[in-house]
C-alpha cells in the first residue's frame, strides 16, 4: 500500500501571463506514484484526483470540454460559480457535481476567500480538449499541442 499525507504535501502552483487563470492543487495520485505521460496502465492510474485551490477573482482555467474525460468536483469550502453551456451556477462548500465529456465547463472563484475543491477525473488515453472561447484545439498526441492551424499558446486568446 502506498500512503500520503495530504496536509504535509505541498502544492503545486500555476498563472497564466496576464494574472487571469491561476491556482495551486496537491496533486495526490502523482504523489501515489500516477505518471501522467506513461501509456502503461499501471503506472498511468486509471483516475486522478487533486485538492485543488483557487484565489479570489481566479479561474484555474479556460472554458473547455474534454474529447473522452470525465470530471467529478466536490466543494470543500468557499463560494464560486461553474460555468457551462446553459450558463452559470452558484456553487458552494457540500455542492458536487460532474461535467461529462463533451460538456464544456470552468470554475471561478468569485467569493472573498479560498475556494478549495477535490477533483477526481479518469484518464483516458487520447483524450484532446476544446476551447470554445478561444476556438482551440488541446492535442496529446504524440505530445501536447494546442492547435488552430498552426501551434499556439495554451493562453493565446484566452486573457
Amino acid at each position: 500500500m502506498r500512503k500520503v499525507n495530504t496536509n504535509k504535501m505541498a502544492e503545486v502552483s500555476w498563472a497564466s501571463p496576464k494574472g487571469k487563470f491561476g491556482g495551486t492543487g496537491r496533486e495526490i495520485s502523482e504523489e501515489l506514484g500516477r505518471e501522467p505521460a506513461s501509456t502503461d496502465l499501471m503506472k498511468r492510474h486509471p483516475f486522478d484526483v487533486e485538492i485543488m485551490r483557487i484565489p479570489p477573482g481566479k479561474s484555474p482555467c479556460p472554458f473547455h470540454s474534454h474529447s473522452a474525460q470525465w470530471e467529478f468536483y466536490h466543494v470543500i469550502s468557499g463560494r464560486g460559480v461553474a460555468r457551462d453551456q446553459n450558463g452559470n451556477t452558484a456553487i458552494e462548500a457540500g455542492d458536487a457535481f460532474i461535467f461529462r465529456p463533451g460538456e464544456p465547463h470552468q470554475l471561478l472563484n468569485d467569493g472573498t476567500e479560498d475556494l478549495i475543491v477535490y477533483v477526481v477525473a479518469d484518464n483516458p488515453i487520447g483524450e484532446s480538449c476544446h476551447y470554445p472561447d478561444s476556438n482551440k484545439w488541446i492535442v496529446y498526441s504524440p505530445q501536447q499541442q494546442l492547435i488552430r492551424s498552426e501551434p499556439l499558446d495554451y493562453y493565446d486568446g484566452e486573457e
